[in-house]
Order: C-alpha cells, then structure tokens, then sequence
C-alpha cells in the first residue's frame, strides 16, 4: 500500500489521523485540502486505497470495504499508530464505517464528509456495471477509458463539485487523472459495483458502533442522497452529531475544510461550536452564489 505519513510537529495538538480518499480518487485527493492548514499539529496517514493511486490491489477481500479497512489497520500498525481519528470522504465512509465496526480499539473517533453508507435506490451509473463484468470490462477499460476520460475530465470533476466552485488547481492537485489507467478503473468499479450489496448487509450492525462520529453532509449534494445514508448514521450510531450545511454539494473537505477540522478539533476533545461554524459556510457559499465578497 502507498501512503503518505506526515510525522506530528514538536507543538501538536491532535491525536493521529488517517484520510480515506472516495472513489475514482486516491490520497492527493485529501492531502491537497487537508495537509497544509492541518501541518505539525498532528500525525498523519494520507491512504490509496488497495487498487488506487498507487496501491497494490492485494487479495479479492479488497474489492470490499471490510478488507479495506483491515488493510489500512495492517498499514497503521506499520507506521506504529494505535489509534487514530478518522476522515473520510463519500465511498471512503463506508470503509470509515467499517473501519469503527470491526477495529473499534484502532477508532478514537470518525469524521465522515459526505459519505456512502447505506443502501440506496437507483443502482449504479453503466460504466460500473460494465467495467466490473469479467472480458468485455477489460476490453472497455483497456481501449476507450483514458481517450474519453481525459476529455470528460474537467466536466466531470466540476459536476462532483456543483452547486460549489471547484478549486481552479483541483485536476492538478487532486490528480483525478490516475483512475482513468486501466486497472485502476476496473478496481474502482469493482468497489462500487459490490457496495449496495455489502452496505445492505452491514449497514444493520452500524448500531453496534461506540466510537464517537461526526457527519457533515449538505443539502445540495448530488452524488449521494444525504437524506438516506448522513441521516442513516445519525439514526444508527447512538454517539454521534449530523451537520446540515445549506447550499453544500458533494466536497465539504475542500469547500468547508474549516467546519472538516473544526469536527476533528471536536473530536479530539476542543471545545467547537459547529453548527455556529455551519451558518457561517452556508452564509460564505451564499455570497460566492451572488458574487458578493
């Protein structure tokens, strides 16, 4: 697995953290929104995920949020962290979740932005569904996916980030590029295409969770329904607080990275009024929307 592991400075504040990228993304994805305001104050661990950026797949059991989250606890244990607060976003929130269920001695806490936890209605886009079926996925992910991607691409990345203004450098920073390369698409596919099923068997034993939880989701957000799977965790961890940002789409860490730390800072025992902080995001997106400054 390929990580990057930023040591705590001399003055930290924060217990460790560890961010888990969604889908069609790895650890940049994170790291450009969160390292630099969050530097020296905590120990960090910036994860591709098994089959993302530039992570070995490893055995079938990745191809599911479990193995997923068993793999990043081996890869904790490898950097000597024991505990650590964890932040994830979208698809990454299944495997957060995941994560606190069966490694609740690893779990001081879970930040999830936007996350991807419960069954939902609808299935998923074609392009999964065909890239995940054995040959002619391949055939489809070797041949058409990087020429027509890389065209998409710009679109695409504006889309996740709509109603909210993409950060002008995220295609860059981000590198959403890297899931276009054939066997990364494929991965990527293979983990959307087995999460309905997976969070429909697991999603009932989210109750089951201790560990603290803070959710942040907004009401624009059209990748996942926030009212099925934010409002889900809410309802399923006893230990928890859900955060409504009007006007917020799909990326809190990059349009409400601020309210993102204030929930670690919370977390890690600060004292932090977020849903005060919440009002003062939705009235900065309110004046971006009129152009006000």
């Amino acid at each position: 697995m390929n990580a990057l592991h930023i040591p705590a400075g001399p003055a930290a504040d924060l217990p460790p953290l560890v961010f888990i990228h969604g889908a069609s993304g790895n650890l940049r994805d994170q790291e450009a929104t969160f390292l630099r305001p969050l530097m020296g104050r905590a120990e960090m661990l910036f994860v591709d995920r098994p089959g993302h950026g530039y992570s070995e797949r490893g055995g079938p059991e990745n191809a599911f949020p479990d193995g997923q989250a068993a793999a990043i606890a081996k890869l904790m244990s490898a950097y000597g962290i024991e505990k650590a607060i964890i932040v994830a976003h979208s698809f990454g929130g299944a495997i957060a979740a995941s994560f606190a269920l069966f490694h609740p001695d690893r779990t001081l806490g879970t930040v999830f932005l936007s996350p991807a936890t419960h069954p939902w209605p609808g299935g998923i886009d074609w392009h999964y569904r065909l890239t995940s079926t054995p040959v002619i996925g391949w055939l489809f992910s070797h041949t058409l996916v990087m020429p027509a991607g890389l065209t998409m691409l710009d679109g695409a990345t504006q889309s996740v980030f709509s109603p909210n203004k993409r950060r002008e450098r995220y295609v860059d920073e981000g590198a959403p590029a890297l899931v276009l390369r054939p066997d990364t698409f494929r991965y990527n596919a293979e983990d959307v295409a087995n999460l309905l099923d997976y969070v429909t068997r697991i999603s009932p034993r989210y109750t089951e969770i201790k560990t603290p939880a803070i959710i942040i989701t907004g009401n624009q957000d059209k990748i996942v329904l926030a009212n099925i799977h934010s409002v889900g965790l809410k309802h399923d961890i006893r230990n928890s607080e859900l955060i409504w940002v009007k006007g917020l789409g799909h990326k809190p860490d990059y349009v409400a990275t601020d309210l993102a730390i204030a929930a670690i800072e919370k977390l890690a025992g600060h004292d932090r009024d977020l849903e005060g902080l919440a009002r003062l995001v939705e009235a900065r997106l309110a004046r971006a929307d009129t152009g006000d400054r």
